[in-house]
């Protein structure tokens, strides 16, 4: 079944900024942020260019959908990512504009 193979995704509502703010702490996890808020479409997992593992990036991206940053669901056999930008802000307005400003302003090396 198709629903099977979508994860859970929380109300934003739930989640306590301090998850939201670790899940950004990682500088590939705010890339992954930005990318998506910089897409004019969701943006499937394998696109990313991410200097690290499968493995880890699968991990990256379960970290930002646990903190209610991103969705996720499929697409065929590629995993789609959208960035829960309206759910975010409108419980944390302007943090999404911040993270991404910041993350233009000083990106981190490796990550770009």
């Amino acid at each position: 079944m198709e629903a099977d193979r979508i994860p859970a995704h929380p109300d934003v509502r739930t989640i306590p900024l301090q998850q939201i703010l670790e899940a950004l702490v990682d500088p590939v996890r705010r890339s992954i942020v930005t990318k998506l808020h910089e897409a004019s479409d969701d943006i499937r997992c394998g696109a990313f260019d991410l200097p690290v593992s499968n493995s880890t990036a699968t991990h990256h991206f379960r970290i930002l959908r646990e903190a209610g940053l991103i969705r996720q669901y499929y697409v065929g056999t590629s995993r789609m990512n959208a960035l829960r930008r309206d759910e975010v802000d409108e419980v944390f307005p302007g943090l999404v504009d911040a993270i991404v400003t910041a993350d233009r302003t000083f990106p981190h090396p490796a990550v770009r």
